[in-house]
């Protein structure tokens, strides 16, 4: 049986969940998640928990077992508490800035870069280099921080870019003096 799918998952205080079939709706404080799974798992509420299991141990069955428990789990842990996605700008003159709801960065193209936030997703913006991507739906969250961190990924030779905060860069060693031979 799936370690991951066999968890069950607990529900917070202020966090309504509506399992109606396949479709799970999961509200709370943040905002609200709804989502259509797989109609072969069963997907219960038990007490205060939700509790997943699969109709057999088939291969299909067995891996969407623990995907299925995953996507819940962040639903849930969603709505309660929200996740965040902190990236930050390296380099000479390279920065970020708000504009309305939009971020603007300015990474060393011949134009500001505009990128708008998709629903349910914000950015916050702390000094010139430091962003945060906000949001309830993890999925959305880190497509968004992908998207921001594309617009100028670090370079291999000077890491100047956009990183994720705690991303460890492997610099590539430059041009090495070859010695002459006599």
């Amino acid at each position: 049986m799936s370690r991951i799918g066999r968890i069950p998952i607990p529900i917070p205080l202020g966090v309504k969940v509506n399992i109606s079939g396949s479709i799970v709706s999961v509200t709370g404080p943040k905002g609200q998640l709804s989502r259509t799974f797989d109609p072969d798992m069963s997907i219960e509420l038990v007490e205060e928990t939700i509790k997943v299991s699969r109709p057999s141990d088939a291969k299909p069955h067995r891996a969407q077992h623990g995907l299925v428990r995953s996507l819940l789990a962040n639903m849930v842990e969603g709505v309660s508490e929200g996740f965040i996605r902190e990236l930050s700008v390296v380099g000479a003159g390279y920065r970020a800035r708000m504009s309305g709801d939009n971020l603007v960065l300015q990474v060393g193209h011949s134009h500001p870069v505009e990128i708008v936030p998709s629903r349910g997703v914000g950015f916050s913006v702390e000094g010139s280099n430091r962003i945060k991507v906000m949001g309830i739906d993890k999925e959305s969250v880190g497509q968004i921080a992908a998207e921001v961190r594309s617009v100028r990924p670090p370079d291999p030779y000077k890491g100047k870019g956009v990183r994720y905060v705690n991303e460890q860069i492997h610099l590539k060693p430059g041009k090495k003096a070859v010695g002459k031979k006599k």
